[in-house]
């Protein structure tokens, strides 16, 4: 599947794909350890159709954080300070995605009071 193809399908769509490609390379797998397989390039593609879903739901989630307003920015970014997860986000796994997540919003906010400055000028 085509990257192009992907950009013009919704959210539900999307996640619908990359739950069918999952279980699609699961099926690959199961049958790569127990027969051979016709076409072992298949798994290769699968991973890959699985990392082209994953990077735009990934841009998608960005954009639709970019358009964000500024004070829920500022609600999510006292939150995480805090060491809690944004209102309506998930909660985090591992050490470094809360100090992503406040780098990523302290940029956004950055360019955004940049572009007003720019403005007024």
């Amino acid at each position: 599947m085509k990257a192009s193809e992907m950009k013009s399908m919704g959210d539900e769509q999307l996640a619908l794909t990359l739950k069918d490609t999952e279980k699609h390379l699961f099926q690959l797998r199961f049958q790569s350890a127990t027969d051979r397989l016709e076409t072992p390039s298949e798994i290769r593609k699968a991973k890959q159709d699985i990392a082209r879903v994953r990077t735009e739901q990934r841009a998608r989630e960005l954009k639709a954080l970019a358009q964000t307003p500024d004070d829920k920015l500022a609600t999510a970014l006292a939150a995480l300070s805090k060491g809690e997860p944004g209102p309506g986000a998930r909660p985090f796994v591992g050490r470094r995605q809360p100090t992503r997540a406040i780098h990523r919003l302290t940029r956004i906010q950055e360019a955004r009071a940049a572009a007003q400055k720019k403005g007024k000028k």
